[in-house]
């Protein structure tokens, strides 16, 4: 018989693998192309391990309303990436930087984009008389394939292949402490308590005999580290496999099913299920979250059918997003997705 206490134990573990994630990923936008009733068009939020600063990939239409639902503040932003130049990937930069100045952001904000989405804004800004209260950091994707690199992150680019020069962007997170050899102090005597704290944070102590007992001796030096590779558009996956040769998640655009991309004939240049999949499943990527659905499947009947078709080629941690869904990558590499207890309701006007 199976104990009772097994769910709980299990939902328990679920839940310090949430506590100490390093990575926390926010949908915003699960649609291709168009909006719908339940899903916008694409943005995602990317919160780092240290404080509250976050990132975000593309920037679809009116991705800060998206925004008003969530715990994040536009003021923590460090920086926004986009993976090409179409509109349900960069149409709602305009107006979050413009709600971004007129709430009286003044840090700077990294944009991480083609040189074609830069000059495009700049010519809303100019011809809308919109003047930013903080610098807008321009980095082209197209010169080197690392594009920022910060205490604990190093982001790169990788070319893809769609009708309009697309990149994936490959996230390299890491996190460093110190850990304490627990067993080592018990066996000197020295409980649980504050020594342990002084220990932790560098410091040698004097014992109770007058001996010394130095921090280096009794802690060590442990790096963690996340790498999740967030795809644009794009027709190959197979493009990625350096990007996700030691990646522990694989965020990646699955449009249509195989059978509808064979209808729909080679002009999109959008992957399906089945590509996607498959090459998750011969990389040996532990996790694979898909998104930008076509609006033909935003129904319960559609989503199966999409769930089903990437089950049959890839059996590893999968995952297809919805708008708010959000997911914690933990230290081991582990993807949990964590609910929808944070989300804000939607705001009513009268």
């Amino acid at each position: 018989m199976r104990s009772r206490r097994a769910p709980r134990i299990a939902a328990l573990s679920g839940l310090l693998r949430v506590q100490c994630s390093m990575l926390k990923l926010t949908f915003l936008g699960t649609s291709s192309g168009v909006p719908t009733l339940r899903r916008n068009v694409t943005a995602l939020a990317l919160q780092l391990p240290t404080g509250r600063d976050w990132w975000m990939v593309d920037c679809g239409e009116a991705t800060q309303h998206r925004l008003q639902r969530t715990p994040l503040s536009v003021h923590d932003l460090v920086g926004i990436c986009i993976t090409h130049v179409h509109g349900d990937h960069s149409y709602g930069l305009p107006g979050l930087l413009a709600s971004a100045s007129m709430t009286g952001r003044k840090r700077p904000l990294i944009l991480i984009a083609p040189q074609a989405v830069k000059a495009w804004l700049d010519a809303t800004l100019l011809h809308t008389e919109l003047f930013l209260t903080y610098p807008l950091i321009h980095i082209d994707v197209a010169p080197n394939v690392q594009v920022h690199q910060a205490p604990g992150l190093i982001i790169e680019r990788h070319p893809l292949s769609h009708r309009s020069p697309s990149v994936a962007f490959r996230f390299d997170v890491s996190k460093t402490r110190w850990q304490l050899d627990g067993a080592a102090l018990q066996a000197r005597g020295v409980a649980p308590g504050p020594l342990w704290g002084r220990l932790q944070a560098g410091h040698d102590v004097t014992l109770d005999d007058g001996s010394v007992l130095r921090a280096d001796a009794v802690r060590t030096e442990q790096t963690e580290r996340i790498v999740a590779v967030i795809g644009g558009d794009n027709d190959t996956p197979s493009l990625l496999r350096q990007a996700c040769a030691d990646a522990q998640l694989l965020v990646h655009e699955s449009t249509y099913t195989e059978a509808m991309l064979q209808k729909v004939g080679p002009g999109p240049t959008h992957s399906s299920v089945q590509r996607v999949a498959q090459f998750a499943a011969q990389s040996g990527l532990p996790n694979l979250i898909l998104t930008h659905f076509s609006a033909r499947y935003d129904n319960p009947e559609g989503m199966a059918e999409l769930d089903a078709e990437a089950r049959r080629y890839y059996d590893g941690t999968l995952f297809l997003a919805s708008d708010f869904d959000e997911y914690a990558v933990a230290p081991e590499g582990v993807v949990a997705k964590v609910g929808e207890r944070r989300r804000r309701p939607a705001a009513h006007y009268v």
